[in-house]
């Protein structure tokens, strides 16, 4: 069992408020999933026909079969049979053409919607706020956009072809045996309304039971995808075994839910084919008791033939209608899944007459901001200050103290509860977000780089750069030697997570990445505390340069990175306890001058 007091639980930790979760009823779920069908109508109505006339011709081959046997075998005509045969195979052949032709049309519809409801799955994702992405795990979304939708797409290109072509196969089936002898028809279809009901009671059952089982392979997607992300960790604290404990308790979760959900749907298939046998033997005793008394009134032996391989086909499609069903509930709980993150309300959004902020001059006010993440703890309380255009501000204070929440209030990831935030006199919520975060730029503690080239990556700040420019905003931020340096240059590829830089390298580049952008308010969130003295000296002179006449604010645990600061302000427990220049709240002797001593002597030491 994994061990919760070294860090490791199947649950989510951490997060703000409820993981999306709602229970949909099949029926509705279906309705809506038939929903991303209506713009191919065209396309299916003219496969329909093509299937119906596969399923026809295919039905035509039994009866044929039945007049050979009493047309040309019986009485020994050899050339009426030779072109019997012949026959036989044209109408076979073009049952497979018709069939090959229905069944790429069908997986064509089916990936060109599973490519619009991934495009839909995505595009919503990015409209959701940070409150959405701090109450759900990555791993379980990734699972609702690749399994949950791949079961959906395994059901639309597969699963539904079949279901459709059974369907029009039984009902060919009934009609065409029915025009041939009703008496044998209802001798065939003796054993169906039982395995109906057998079907309909173990359908009721799956349903639940595959929802639970498509959840838990999501819970166990976020599990490998945390512990994988963060395999450094595990492997310098050895905790690969708690790791393995975890995934196995999960994984084994997982298993039970799959065999409870499976178990049921394995049954349907053996009943169907038994279905079928039931059905010959019944056809078989039918037929000889009309044959042998005489009352047949035209019941042959070809006819009675005839009737065991349409009486075989009858369990044939039931049988692949049964085979699919575990397929059918695990798509119509995956697409459950998908539709509760496509319904998912976006609680971050631009108000209706919103307009887009001007370029700014930077100067930044926030008044009497009051601010939670989950609605009861008070993040920030009451932070009041001014920043000048131009003005550097130093945020400095413990861990948790609401430093970095000042700056996603800024950034306006998340909305404040009380209070306003102006830049320029203009309060963020009246604003277009994207306005916004177009003049700022921001350099994260925890640099996060693309899988693709250096130049790229540093583009990615500005996607119009030309290659000069992501040239130049390399060489302000110090970057261009070691770029150069790199064995194809700025076309090198970087690694996952950028594994193939050192810490100071990704902090660099995030850094030139942000010069790119030429923001006019600048976020420095401990820009420096993964590098060493002397890469951070090159990163300070960069920053300097890149600071000038903009308004930055800097996050810092090292006292000596803002010492130069405009204006400090300490935060301690969401407030704001201090407030002053470097040197002012030295003389004040109180809780930034203890810091500073401490971190002094601790240098010094």
């Amino acid at each position: 069992m994994a061990d919760s007091r070294r860090g490791f639980s199947a649950t989510p930790q951490g997060g703000v408020g409820t993981a999306i979760e709602r229970d949909e009823s099949t029926a509705t779920t279906f309705k809506r999933l038939m929903g991303y069908l209506r713009p191919h109508r065209a396309t299916l109505v003219g496969s329909g026909a093509l299937v119906i006339g596969a399923s026809l011709l295919q039905l035509i081959g039994p009866w044929l079969q039945g007049v050979a046997i009493d047309d040309f075998i019986l009485t020994g005509d050899k050339p009426g049979l030779q072109r019997l045969v012949l026959l036989l195979i044209a109408v076979y052949l073009g049952a497979w053409i018709m069939s090959v032709i229905f069944g790429r049309a069908v997986a064509a519809v089916g990936q060109r919607v599973m490519a619009e409801m991934r495009q839909e799955v995505f595009r919503k994702l990015q409209t959701l706020s940070m409150r959405f992405f701090d109450r759900n795990r990555t791993g379980d979304l990734m699972s609702r956009v690749t399994n949950d939708v791949d079961a959906v797409d395994q059901m639309l290109s597969q699963n539904l072809l079949q279901v459709v072509v059974s369907v029009i196969q039984i009902v060919s089936l009934i009609t065409i045996m029915t025009i041939l002898d009703w008496r044998l028809t209802i001798a065939a279809l003796v054993p169906v309304p039982l395995i109906m009901f057998i079907v309909s009671k173990i359908g009721k059952r799956s349903r639940p039971a595959f929802g639970a089982f498509q959840k838990s392979i999501g819970g166990l997607n976020a599990v490998a995808q945390e512990r994988l992300g963060g395999q450094r960790t595990v492997i310098s604290l050895d905790r690969q075994g708690e790791a393995r404990n975890e995934f196995a308790e999960v994984n084994e979760s997982t298993r039970a839910k799959g065999i409870k959900a499976q178990t049921l749907t394995l049954m349907l298939m053996p009943i169907m084919f038994g279905m079928g046998n039931l059905s010959s033997v019944s056809v078989v005793g039918v037929g000889a008791v009309l044959a042998v008394t005489g009352d047949g009134n035209g019941v042959t032996v070809g006819l009675i033939a005839s009737f065991v391989t349409y009486a075989a086909r009858v369990g044939q499609p039931l049988g692949r209608i049964a085979n699919t069903v575990t397929s059918v509930f695990a798509a119509l709980a995956g697409a459950s899944r998908v539709f509760e993150l496509l319904d998912e309300e976006v609680d971050l959004v631009d108000r209706v007459d919103a307009e887009r902020l001007p370029s700014v001059d930077g100067r930044v006010d926030f008044n009497d901001v009051d601010f939670s993440y989950d609605g009861d703890v008070k993040i920030l309380d009451d932070i009041d200050f001014e920043a000048r255009p131009g003005q550097i501000i130093g945020l400095v204070g413990p861990t948790g103290a609401g430093k970095s929440t000042i700056i996603n209030v800024l950034n306006r990831f998340y909305d404040i509860e009380s209070g306003s935030v102006t830049v320029d006199d203009h309060d963020l919520r009246d604003v277009q977000q994207d306005s916004l975060r177009d003049q700022l730029g921001i350099v994260l503690q925890r640099t996060f780089l693309f899988t693709d080239t250096v130049r790229e990556n540093l583009r990615f700040g500005r996607l119009d750069a030309t290659d000069s420019e992501v040239e130049e905003a390399a060489r302000l931020a110090n970057a261009d030697h070691f770029i150069r340096a790199l064995p194809h240059g700025y076309d090198t590829v970087i690694s996952e997570g950028g594994s193939n830089l050192s810490l100071g390298q990704r902090q660099l580049v995030a850094i030139a990445r942000a010069a790119l952008a030429e923001p006019r308010l600048l976020v420095l969130d401990e820009a420096t505390s993964s590098v060493d003295t002397r890469t951070e000296r090159d990163i300070q002179a960069a920053l300097l340069t890149l600071m000038e006449d903009r308004t930055s604010f800097v996050i810092a645990h090292r006292l000596s990175t803002v010492r130069d600061a405009d204006q400090i302000l300490v935060i301690d427990g969401g407030r704001i306890i201090e407030q002053g220049t470097h040197d002012e709240l030295l003389a004040r002797e109180g809780f930034y001058h203890h810091l500073y001593i401490t971190q002094f002597r601790g240098t010094a030491a």
